[in-house]
């Protein structure tokens, strides 16, 4: 057995939390001889909610959980951690604007990033998942300086994953058949799940995805909506956010952190812009297709855009930079 390491959820009564746990603690996400000590982090206010989930973790009796330790405290929370994995945020309420929830979680992640810079290992990975997630995530790498700003992400991978399914379900494929989709820009209305790299497994052979659609007005619409607005329509049906799948995803986003993705295969994350070869601004939190080695991502450069694709990067790239504006207003003035 090596060294247990330190994971820490925000946010950890919430309903993401709920789902992802469980995840966590029986080895799927770090693998199943890697020892954790998981910490619990939520408001003071949730401090007996997150006592009845404490009790829960215990009750599953996960070997790997050599401790729990649920917290409303920072300096507890966020001390020598190797990763952290940031749920909670500022919800959107009704007649909330968007710059309202972007002030208010500016707030949340300035000191969470604060925190990160003061207590955690300057090795930490950071995966930022509550939302606005890629401003947020940008707020939290600028709250810590001394972190090397390619260790904070932000989770595209529910974005992904709806992609995947989605070509999967119109082929009648399963979504393992699918791969190298991309999730381009912000993890919100704008952002643009692309298939012109996308290869799926047929009869035994790969092929484009386009290809095997045929169906070029679907992929470039309807396919494009549904996954663009999926979370909206889960909570329309289901009257509460996809947890279940954004929980999954996470294990997925930090299970290929940790690991590495599968050889001649690239993933959707948010991570900063700085030298992109794909004309997205520096400095912005923005989705790419991404390769992962020894625990450290890289952008999959040289792919072939069109003008069709051009245009919806560059629209969810504008976006970002507005966002990024707002939230910077809000931080120099705090």
């Amino acid at each position: 057995m090596s060294e247990p390491i330190r994971v820490l959820v925000t946010g950890a009564a919430g309903q993401i939390a709920y789902s992802l746990l469980y995840g966590i603690g029986n080895g799927s996400v770090f693998g199943k001889d890697q020892p954790i000590i998981l910490v619990l982090l939520d408001i003071t206010p949730m401090m007996g909610v997150l006592d009845g989930v404490l009790m829960e973790l215990q009750d599953c009796a996960l070997p790997l959980l050599k401790d729990v330790i649920a917290t409303d405290k920072e300096e507890v929370a966020f001390k020598d951690l190797d990763v952290a994995i940031l749920v909670g945020s500022m919800p959107r309420r009704d007649g909330m604007e968007r710059k309202d929830l972007l002030k208010a979680n500016v707030k949340i992640f300035r000191c969470q990033g604060a925190a990160l810079d003061k207590y955690a290992k300057k090795s930490v990975k950071v995966i930022v998942v509550g939302n606005p997630a890629n401003t947020n995530c940008l707020t939290a790498a600028k709250s810590a300086p001394s972190i090397p700003k390619e260790n904070f992400s932000c989770l595209t991978r529910l974005d992904h994953n709806r992609a995947k399914a989605q070509i999967a379900l119109k082929l009648g494929v399963t979504s393992d058949d699918v791969k190298n989709v991309i999730i381009w820009g912000n993890h919100s209305s704008t952002q643009y799940p692309d298939v012109n790299h996308a290869k799926v497994k047929l009869q035994g052979k790969e092929v484009g995805v386009y290809e095997a659609v045929k169906d070029d007005s679907w992929l470039k619409g309807e396919f494009i909506t549904t996954v663009q607005q999926r979370g909206a329509a889960v909570i329309k049906a289901r009257k509460l956010s996809s947890a279940m799948s954004a929980a999954k995803a996470i294990c997925d986003h930090v299970r290929d952190i940790w690991f590495g993705t599968p050889e001649g295969e690239f993933v959707s994350m948010g991570v900063i812009s700085d030298g992109n070869s794909y004309g997205v601004p520096d400095d912005l939190l923005y989705s790419f297709p991404v390769t992962i080695k020894d625990k450290t991502w890289k952008v999959v450069e040289g792919l072939p855009i069109n003008d069709f694709s051009r245009e919806k990067m560059d629209l969810t790239a504008k976006e970002l930079a507005e966002e990024k504006e707002t939230a910077f207003e809000f931080l120099s003035s705090a």
